[in-house]
């Protein structure tokens, strides 16, 4: 009874530790992403930058549909996506008082 028992909590164990199937990445060339980021979602960038020297983070966000993709791009020019979903909502950034020196 034990063996049974432990077999299966280490089959689910070892299941739930497998990463889900949407966070695989789709990479392609950065040109065509954005194409089908614009026609098909009505997506336009929203903001991004540098994770190191190597890698381009952007965010791009449609207020039409709600959706929303991140994707890094590589020097080579392929972008891949890291995370995309719905209900995209921006926060007001709080109006700053300037540098204080």
């Amino acid at each position: 009874m034990f063996k049974r028992l432990f077999s299966a909590a280490l089959v689910f164990g070892a299941a739930a530790l497998a990463p889900p199937l949407a966070a695989q990445t789709a990479c392609l060339p950065r040109g065509d992403l954005v194409n089908s980021l614009k026609s098909t979602y009505s997506e336009q960038m929203a903001g991004g930058g540098l994770q190191n020297a190597s890698r381009l983070i952007e965010i791009w966000t449609s207020r039409r549909t709600g959706s929303f993709t991140i994707f890094i791009t590589r020097p080579d020019g392929i972008s891949c996506v890291v995370a995309s979903g719905q209900d995209w909502y921006s926060v007001p950034q709080p109006i700053g008082e300037g540098v204080k020196g």
